[in-house]
């Protein structure tokens, strides 16, 4: 799908939505690939890092409404088609929150690099990323109420998380437009660069996750993003049995044998 650009290039996926023309405005066919693409970089064991970003002006401008039709954020149709009970619930539980699970699941390190405006689904597709590189020109805009929809795509789940959740109503009750060096402030964002640094940055970031222990990186972010919904006895219980699992990778291994011999380990991401 020549709208969504995939590369990878010395262990690193880049994943680049392509309509500029739309603010790279996900259709549904677009949505499900890059399911599809996360998927793939998840699995492969040639990737140790994967980076979405944008086209143009627009990181992500949440689902195309009007490519896809009228009704909920996520491109559910509105007002010419009858809906059933249960078509819109259905539609945002294979749509919209497939997409941000992918990413949470991915089992990669995931940076958001934000070159201009993440709007509705956009938001929520940026801090689902492990990592989120901003440029100075990007915002942030939680566009649901303008439509009088509620927020879709684990908003309500991913910011309260992030910033708590009076911070998180006050984005979501308003939707004004979120400045990044505001988004740096609050959490939301790593870090802010200039527009002509971002994809130097990026890359930077990512070729250190991807010379990394892939699997030991793996199982840590999986470790923090289940921390918040579990108690202590369940946490450290997890932590232990991934600690188990990673101490019988080869990285692991090779990582114990530096440090005794005193040199600078040599990760294969296995």
């Amino acid at each position: 799908m020549d709208t969504v650009r995939y590369v990878t290039a010395e262990r690193v996926a880049h994943l680049t939505l392509d309509r500029p023309d739309a603010l790279n405005a996900l259709t549904p066919d677009q949505r499900d690939h890059v399911i599809h693409l996360l998927g793939e970089a998840s699995a492969d064991p040639g990737v140790g890092a994967v980076v979405v970003t944008g086209t143009g002006r627009g990181f992500c401008a949440g689902a195309d409404l009007r490519g896809g039709g009228s009704g909920t954020a996520d491109g559910t149709s509105g007002t010419t088609a009858e809906r059933v009970p249960g078509d819109v619930a259905r539609t945002i539980r294979l749509g919209a929150q497939r997409l941000v699970a992918a990413v949470l699941d991915c089992e990669k390190p995931v940076i958001a690099a934000v070159n201009g405006t993440a709007a509705g689904l956009g938001v929520h597709l940026a801090l689902a990323c492990d990592l989120v590189l901003a440029a100075e020109s990007a915002r942030f805009i939680e566009v649901f109420v303008r439509r009088g929809l509620v927020p879709d795509g684990g908003g309500a789940y991913l910011l309260p998380r992030l910033i708590g959740p009076h911070r998180a109503k006050e984005l979501m009750f308003f939707g004004d437009a979120l400045s990044a060096p505001e988004a740096e402030r609050l959490g939301l964002v790593n870090r802010v660069v200039p527009d002509a640094d971002l994809p130097k940055t990026a890359r930077d970031w990512a070729a250190r996750l991807a010379a990394g222990p892939t699997r030991a990186l793996a199982l840590t972010k999986q470790l923090v993003n289940a921390s918040l919904d579990t108690d202590r006895a369940a946490a450290f219980a997890a932590e232990a049995a991934a600690q188990e699992i990673n101490m019988t990778t080869r990285d692991a291994q090779e990582g114990i044998r530096a440090f005794a011999e005193r040199r600078s380990p040599g990760f294969q991401g296995r």
